[in-house]
């Protein structure tokens, strides 16, 4: 018996990986978080699956699911918003069975900030411009940041930043970055990537707030700061260029080799 963590995406069920897919067609026991991840994620299930929301389930009630299933002898799917890796709360679970002696695997999926570019028609990294992202979220009641992690200290970089669970926040976040990054620094809010609600309000600091709180977006989003996403007149890739030294199958050839 194994419990598949599964990345189901940002919300568009064709966005789910072929193994998510072959997985949640097979699996007799699926355990998916109502409030995040769309209904149509689950067309793929076998008729005769057993379904279980775990919206208003505390933890140890999903651990206690996932054990009956394991005592059952039965592989459990549990499906998660976006990639496992980032803000899942996968851990939590993971930990609880390794101590049970349950095993499980992780199946990856899109995340969120890659939607969000998407959405955008932006490449979060641009040539001279800005080669690093910072995957980050507010402090809030859900979780506490460490110490550094605060959005004055990441700021600092000027890196791009893909801004988690804090749309409700927005204008902490505008009063946190303005002083490293300039009101005018673009940015943009995409709430719902790749569903079909999705929204995308575009502007820069000194006005992302009021067009945020205008279009109502207040969960399910992610803010993206940073001047990759206004960027214009960069050179191109390397990757691009006739003097880079090439193998035979057109891969770069490393200098002093």
């Amino acid at each position: 018996m194994t419990v598949y963590f599964i990345g189901a995406g940002p919300g568009a069920a064709d966005l789910l990986t072929l193994r998510a897919h072959r997985i949640l067609s097979e699996a007799p026991v699926v355990l998916y978080a109502g409030s995040i991840v769309p209904e149509e994620v689950l067309e793929s299930l076998a008729q005769d699956a057993t379904v279980v929301n775990t919206a208003r389930m505390p933890l140890e009630e999903i651990i206690n699911t996932i054990a009956q299933a394991d005592r059952e002898g039965k592989d459990v799917a549990r499906l998660h918003s976006g990639d496992p890796s980032i803000y899942s709360a996968v851990a939590e679970q993971a930990r609880r069975l390794t101590e049970l002696g349950i095993a499980y695997q992780i199946v990856p999926g899109v995340p969120a900030f890659a939607a969000v570019a998407a959405s955008l028609g932006h490449e979060l990294t641009v040539p001279t411009v800005g080669q690093t992202v910072i995957l980050t979220r507010v402090q809030g009641r859900a979780s506490a940041m460490p110490e550094g992690e605060d959005l004055a200290t990441l700021g600092a970089s000027k890196a791009t930043l893909c801004i988690h669970l804090a749309a409700h926040d927005i204008e902490r976040v505008v009063a946190e970055l303005t002083p490293n990054y300039g009101e005018y620094c673009p940015a943009a809010v995409v709430a719902y990537a790749s569903r079909e609600n999705e929204q995308i309000v575009r502007g820069t600091l000194g006005d992302i707030a009021q067009k945020v709180r205008e279009a109502n977006i207040q969960r399910t989003a992610v803010i993206v700061v940073g001047r990759v996403l206004g960027a214009e007149g960069f050179p191109d890739s390397f990757l691009y260029s006739d003097d880079r030294p090439r193998d035979e199958h057109g891969r770069t050839i490393a200098c002093g080799h």
